[in-house]
């Protein structure tokens, strides 16, 4: 996923002061580990975060350009808004997946994504299984999370109404009680650091509103370790905004279709590599 933005001599030296910072080879896991490497969320946490403020690092986005992130996507949206440095987002990012992937440890846990079926008949059939519904993601996209046990009977009897419950390749319920150690981890990583109130809207995956105060901010990605991702609220309050298109920074994809499917009409852009940063400042340009 790295290997073209690391093409530009600064990225590459910038990333080798991150490695340097994490204790983590990013250059080389974002180029030529395997598949197996690098689905450690130890490892993948920070290698997202990385490649997205490479990217950011290539665009020049207008002052009252929203920013949002979905999960530990939320560390760089802090980062673009000027929360956090980018320093600051990528050692962040390191201790939460190293917390994280110790806490995953500890008990059998895991996700499934619920695709379809009434909101409220979903969430009784994960109350009823002692679920949580740990991304809330529009669309038709509840991810529950909680014991291995209970993720597979979800799994092999999914809500009524519901197209399936796919079990997902993931180390454990994140977004949930289970995380509580990770959680106590990043938040005392996070007392070293120096946050700043946001020079642009920033959204938060706790209930989807604007954050005024970058305290406040910092705040809210620590408890996220454990508490649900609202990405529907998200995409409620960009369209409330008035957002009329939608770039994500790679590793990107998934989020855009989210957005296609509930926010009908909004233009969108999957910034993948170099190749598309043309398009992408394009786009700014047309709805600067």
């Amino acid at each position: 996923m790295l290997a073209p933005w690391l093409e530009d001599p600064a990225a590459a030296q910038v990333v080798a002061g991150w490695s340097e910072a994490t204790g983590l080879d990013l250059a080389r896991l974002g180029t030529t580990a395997d598949a197996d490497e690098i689905k450690n969320t130890a490892v993948t946490q920070p290698l997202v975060v990385v490649n997205a403020l490479l990217a950011a690092a290539r665009l020049t986005l207008p002052e009252t350009a929203v920013t949002a992130g979905h999960s530990v996507g939320e560390l760089a949206a802090a980062a673009v808004a000027g929360v956090l440095t980018p320093d600051a987002a990528v050692r962040l990012a390191a201790v939460r997946g190293r917390e994280m992937a110790a806490a995953c440890a500890l008990e059998p846990t895991g996700m499934a994504a619920v695709l379809g079926g009434a909101e409220e008949v979903v969430l009784a059939r994960l109350a009823e299984l002692g679920l949580d519904p740990a991304n809330r993601n529009g669309a038709g996209q509840i991810v529950a999370a909680g014991p291995s046990d209970k993720i597979d009977e979800l799994a092999a009897t999914p809500p009524e109404g519901a197209r399936r419950a796919a079990v997902l390749p993931v180390a454990g319920a994140f977004h949930t009680r289970f995380m509580a150690p990770a959680e106590d981890a990043v938040r005392a990583a996070a007392a070293e650091l120096a946050p700043v109130d946001p020079a642009r809207p920033l959204l938060t995956n706790s209930d989807g509103s604007v954050v005024k105060s970058g305290s406040d901010a910092l705040g809210l990605l620590v408890a996220q370790v454990t508490r649900p991702v609202r990405w529907d609220s998200c995409m409620a309050t960009l369209g409330e905004l008035g957002v009329t298109a939608v770039i994500e920074l790679p590793p990107a994809g998934t989020l855009v279709g989210l957005v296609r499917r509930d926010l009908k009409g909004v233009k969108t852009l999957a910034l993948k590599t170099p190749e598309d940063l043309d398009k992408a400042t394009a786009l700014i340009e047309e709805f600067a």
